[in-house]
């Protein structure tokens, strides 16, 4: 991996207390550090069109958001990543494979924030470092063939991959925040809105109808300065069904009643199942029965399903943070196997190429 680019110590005083700082690179400069290359510009873009084809209906396969809860480990990534391309080669009739690449983690107290804040797993913070590393580690994969998603916590890191990126995940905590939804109204790219913790869409909906228009807010521009962000709306967003405190709602009455909420505000119907987070109950175990359940309704002909994301990694399970890791197990939340992950997309690649191949003797 290439040196990161310096970050530059300052100092702050207020009235009350010294605010230590430290000036990080400008987006500008760490993609002219880590430039995308041409050719890999160009598949961004036809990656970002075949996601938009199968949000628009234009293509009928199953968008497979899949990958760690949270990327710690480059190497353990990048074998991931790997497996993942050779598996979205042989399943590309059907499915559409996107690698989860999450650098940042949404804390509800304190704990590892993510790859991009701590790249040493050592509270060292070495943000320039973390920004870096992300930048290489995504490149990589795009070279490996492989659309790219992650869910944007932090807008002011969204401009250091704002190119790289297929798709984006606002999370549950952050679908209601203004920020949020200006910042998703100004991005080139398909945007997934969680349904909030309550399990509630009318706010999802709410995100939808605003990123969907074009705004004017305060932000920093590539090269780092406060501006004026004029933003132009974002047509390509969908709802992601990832249950709530109440349960799970990715049964056939829950997605009724979200696609019903959906037309009621005049928002395309197009709805994507999390099979973890509340609707496994955390348990990775139970991916595979979501999953399997949302494929069925899928089958029987509810098309504003278009797709699933799942937690998984090289093996399964989670491990807390410390100095002795077993490689490829997350250090978030669990993660349903390799092994487990490849039999499940291939046995529904399987089912979905039997249905395809009904219609047309059917034709």
């Amino acid at each position: 991996m290439n040196a990161s680019i310096c970050a530059l110590p300052n100092t702050a005083h207020t009235d009350t207390q010294t605010v230590l700082t430290q000036r990080l690179p400008s987006s500008f400069e760490l993609k002219q550090h880590l430039p995308l290359s041409a050719q890999l510009s160009r598949q961004v873009r036809q990656q970002r069109e075949a996601i938009r084809a199968i949000l628009n209906g234009e293509d009928s396969r199953l968008l497979i958001v899949v990958g760690p809860c949270s990327i710690h480990d480059p190497i353990s990534a990048l074998e991931y990543a790997s497996r993942l391309a050779a598996l979205s080669h042989d399943l590309s009739d059907d499915m559409l494979l996107v690698m989860r690449a999450y650098v940042e983690k949404p804390r509800t107290t304190v704990g590892w924030k993510g790859l991009a804040y701590d790249p040493h797993l050592d509270a060292s913070d070495d943000m320039a470092h973390g920004l870096t590393l992300s930048r290489e580690l995504m490149i990589e994969m795009l070279r490996m063939g492989l659309p790219i998603a992650t869910e944007l916590l932090q807008p002011m890191a969204a401009g250091y991959f704002d190119d790289l990126l297929g798709w984006v995940a606002i999370g549950a905590r952050t679908t209601e925040s203004q920020i949020h939804r200006e910042m998703a109204s100004g991005l080139n790219l398909p945007v997934g809105f969680k349904n909030g913790t309550d399990a509630s869409v009318a706010i999802a909906c709410d995100a939808m109808r605003s990123a969907a228009h074009g705004h004017r807010h305060f932000g920093v521009d590539s090269q780092g300065h406060p501006a004026i962000i004029m933003t132009p709306g974002n047509p390509d967003t969908h709802l992601v069904l990832r249950g709530g405190h109440s349960g799970p709602n990715y049964d056939r009455s829950s997605v009724a009643s979200a696609r019903a909420g959906l037309e009621k505000n005049a928002i395309p119907a197009r709805l994507m199942v999390d099979c973890s987070h509340a609707n496994s109950g955390k348990d990775p175990s139970r991916q595979p029965d979501v999953f399997n359940e949302v494929l069925a309704q899928r089958l029987e002909g509810d098309r504003s399903l278009i797709g699933m994301m799942l937690e998984s990694h090289l093996f399964e399970g989670c491990q807390p943070l410390s100095r002795d890791l077993r490689y490829g197990v997350s250090i978030t939340d669990g993660c349903l196997g390799w092994e487990a992950t490849e039999q499940l997309l291939s046995d529904a690649a399987y089912k979905l190429q039997e249905q395809r191949h009904s219609r047309v003797a059917a034709s």
